[in-house]
């Protein structure tokens, strides 16, 4: 496509939109090649917005970007600015667009940041699908994920991708090694997601794990063989609608997160309200140190149990529907 066509510059606003994601089971070993279970969150999204300023005609500079919305912290901070810049220019790269005008972004999200509810992925995949818009470009979904990886990998360290891929993701999948296929879902349940109000830190959780596996001999190992065997686990029981079994299964993860020190004293109390209120299973979500717990429930239980985890101090509750396959991404 030439520079100038009208296809080229079909369009003087370009919007994507991504959602969040939780993973289910599997964070940390999934860096190393082991299974993850993720599910979207399409409750909380991010819609994005690219044009041109009409203040700066002229003047390419460095894009410009704001955030707007129930999640936003005000100006976006100069670390996350430099992220952004550096996946615009990935994205010019790649595609081979340029504008020759200063290029305004604005986010509007309902994603809290740091809660291990993939707020950077969403904003990275909005940006893209909102610049590839604006430009005119056919973006593939692999062009999209690698795109939003690169963006990931910079944020985070090195990223597994379950990410990058759930954050575009219309049902649950089953990721591994950046691949990921519809998981099998034979039962209905509730997942309710608990904001337990503070951030948590994912290279600092991967730091600490780091540095728990150079402290013993054999602990890496046991740790990635219990996580494989507890998401094969909860793979086939939900593939078998056994409701009961998955839930079991999650709450043996946090156990196993939260014997790496992964965990927090307000995280486990929110577990505990969960299981309390006869939750059928709960664990933390993400990277650890904060951020979110999952609580899978029966429908007609997950009113209680939303209850109990907000009487046990969350700030604000999802109810995410886990339904029988459809096997659509």
């Amino acid at each position: 496509m030439e520079e100038g066509s009208k296809a080229h510059r079909a369009r003087t606003v370009g919007t994507g939109r991504a959602h969040a994601k939780a993973i289910l089971l599997g964070e940390h070993a999934v860096v190393y090649g082991t299974p993850a279970l993720a599910m979207p969150v399409p409750q909380l999204a991010v819609t994005a917005s690219a044009g041109w300023s009409s203040h700066s005609a002229g003047s390419r500079g460095d894009p410009t970007f704001t955030m707007t919305g129930p999640a936003s912290r005000g100006a976006v901070t100069a670390q996350a600015s430099d992220g952004l810049r550096r996946l615009t220019a990935a994205f010019e790269a790649h595609t081979g667009a340029t504008g020759g005008h200063h290029l305004d972004v604005s986010l509007d999200g309902a994603i809290p940041p740091g809660r291990g509810l993939g707020s950077s992925a969403a904003n990275a995949r909005a940006i893209v699908l909102a610049l590839a818009d604006l430009f005119g470009r056919k973006l593939t979904e692999r062009e999209v994920f690698d795109l939003v990886q690169a963006a990931e990998n910079l944020t985070h360290g090195r990223a597994s991708g379950v990410d990058a891929m759930t954050v575009g993701a219309a049902a649950p999948l089953l990721f591994q090694s950046g691949e990921a296929q519809a998981l099998d879902i034979g039962c209905d349940a509730l997942v309710v997601v608990a904001d337990s109000g503070t951030a948590g830190s994912t290279k600092e959780a991967v730091e600490l794990l780091r540095a728990g596996f150079r402290a013993g001999t054999g602990k890496e190992e046991r740790f990635m063989r219990r996580a494989a065997q507890l998401v094969d686990d909860a793979r086939a029981s939900l593939a078998e609608g056994e409701p009961e079994e998955f839930g079991s299964c999650l709450t043996g993860y946090h156990d196993l997160l939260r014997g790496a020190g992964l965990s927090t004293d307000r995280i486990d109390a929110l577990v505990e309200a969960a299981l309390q209120a006869d939750s059928l299973g709960a664990k933390i979500t993400g990277g650890g140190l904060g951020g979110c717990v999952l609580a899978v429930s029966r429908p007609e239980r997950a009113g209680e149990v939303a209850r109990q985890l907000h009487a046990a101090g969350a700030v604000r509750t999802w109810a995410v529907p886990l339904r029988r396959s459809t096997h659509e991404l």
